[in-house]
């Protein structure tokens, strides 16, 4: 039997789990590509339904409220039913939700697309509660936070074909030029809901171990004089305030991504509007060529795809330096990219919207593993209320959307600037706050 140390899915008990960190990571894939159509969708309702850009952000006020209501719910049915009842359940609500898009349609009103968003987020708090945490105990713990990362880049694929899909069934149109995306809304979604019915089966009959975390923190021993309270725990508490602040930005820039590059890019040149391209343009108010909303839609996939590859390089230098440091010099730097946005440098502002997706990428996974680190059997309680800090991306959004309506959309890139700024200090402070030695993620200094 091999060294569990030589391998990053194998456990204490000699079990390569690699097939189960796979099948576990397709659900990163699931919820990444969901968030994605909902990161395209704001514009389809500020058209079709005559909205403003802070109106237009109760879509992700509803995504998040989902994730806020649930969440302590799905952490307390995780730690009843376990790692792979929680998935299912999770997975029942999505399709719930998917196939709720078609009366949706029918019935034609904003709240009732708003009902199905928050319906399909409430099943994808299931799924982060319990699939964040157990990505991390799927083999050795000084690996957890490359595992996290590697799960969370199928997250990013997700993403990179949301809005492909939100492109093509939001903002399609007929032969006449109208719009049919109000018919059409629904298809991707019910598609959604069958996938994952299948995923459920899947997972029924799969092998899912409830593999347990070492308490480094003495929290489930009894040991007199100890405290058994997460909140206790300084390193928990600001990943909580961390990750708010994280999910608020990274919701900002995706939701109001269309808007940026519809109002904010250069006058794009003619020769431009040829070959695969052709269509994605269209003239301003001005006479000017400039993107159209399907067109910006399809390039959120390049953001996206700097998402993704964020990810994957991430997880890959998170193998050779502590995760803390890593989590705040990205932070640092997006802090820098938001004020170059927020200067309206030209394209080189164009550009930093997407450096923004590449140094954003590893964060929510990172403040993750860092939050419940040490915290044993009570991961699982503190991975909901580290998915509750989600609620973050449904109330700044609003703030940076009226940011927009006043002062336009560079300058509301003020809001995540300043968010970033939080998650550079959670970096920096993690050691002093947990008391540790960077232990989570690999340590260039220990050898690894």
């Amino acid at each position: 039997m091999s060294d569990p140390k030589t391998s990053m899915f194998q456990t204490a008990d000699g079990k390569n789990v690699f097939v189960t960190f796979a099948l576990v990571s397709s659900l990163f894939l699931l919820w990444g590509f969901c968030n994605g159509m909902i990161d395209v969708m704001d514009k389809h309702f500020q058209r079709e339904l005559h909205l403003s850009l802070a109106q237009s952000a109760w879509v992700q006020f509803a995504h998040y409220l989902g994730y806020f209501l649930m969440a302590l719910p799905a952490g307390w049915l995780a730690t009843k039913l376990g790692y792979k009842g929680g998935i299912i359940v999770g997975l029942l609500m999505v399709a719930v939700g998917g196939f709720w898009f078609i009366p949706a349609t029918h019935i034609a009103q904003f709240w009732a697309f708003l009902l199905g968003v928050c319906f399909i987020a409430a099943g994808l708090t299931f799924l982060e509660t319990v699939a964040n945490p157990y990505t991390t105990v799927l083999g050795p713990p000084q690996f957890a936070a490359t595992r996290i990362n590697l799960a969370q880049s199928c997250n990013g694929i997700g993403w990179i074909f949301g809005p492909i899909a939100g492109g093509m069934f939001f903002y399609g149109k007929d032969a006449s030029g109208a719009s049919t995306g109000s018919q059409t809304l629904w298809i991707p979604y019910a598609a959604v809901a069958v996938v994952v019915l299948v995923l459920a089966v899947i997972f029924y009959f799969a092998y899912v171990p409830d593999i347990k975390t070492e308490d480094v923190y003495h929290l489930d021993d009894g040991t007199p004089g100890v405290s058994r309270s997460i909140w206790t725990h300084p390193h928990f508490v600001m990943a909580v305030v961390a990750q708010f602040f994280y999910v608020a930005a990274q919701s900002g820039i995706f939701s109001f991504f269309i808007n940026y590059m519809t109002s904010q890019v250069p006058a794009i040149p003619a020769s431009w509007n040829t070959g695969l391209t052709a269509g994605w343009f269209e003239p301003d108010k001005a006479g000017l060529l400039a993107l159209s909303d399907r067109g910006a839609a399809y390039l959120a996939s390049l953001g996206f795809f700097c998402f993704l590859a964020g990810r994957f390089s991430g997880a890959a230098i998170l193998k050779k330096y502590a995760a803390h440091k890593v989590l705040g010099l990205y932070g640092l730097i997006n802090v820098i990219v938001c004020g170059v946005i927020f200067l309206k440098l030209g394209w080189v502002s164009v550009a930093a919207v997407f450096l923004s997706y590449f140094f954003m990428s590893i964060m929510f996974p990172t403040i993750f593993a860092l939050g419940i680190h040490g915290l044993g059997a009570r991961a699982k309680k503190a991975s909901a209320y580290i998915v509750m800090a989600i609620m973050g991306g449904a109330i700044l959004p609003k703030l940076m959307g009226a940011v927009g309506d006043h002062y336009g959309m560079s300058r509301a890139f003020i809001v995540p600037l300043l968010c970033f700024g939080i998650v550079a200090y959670y970096g920096y402070s993690w050691t002093k706050l947990s008391q540790s030695e960077g232990v989570v993620g690999l340590n260039a200094s220990k050898g690894h």
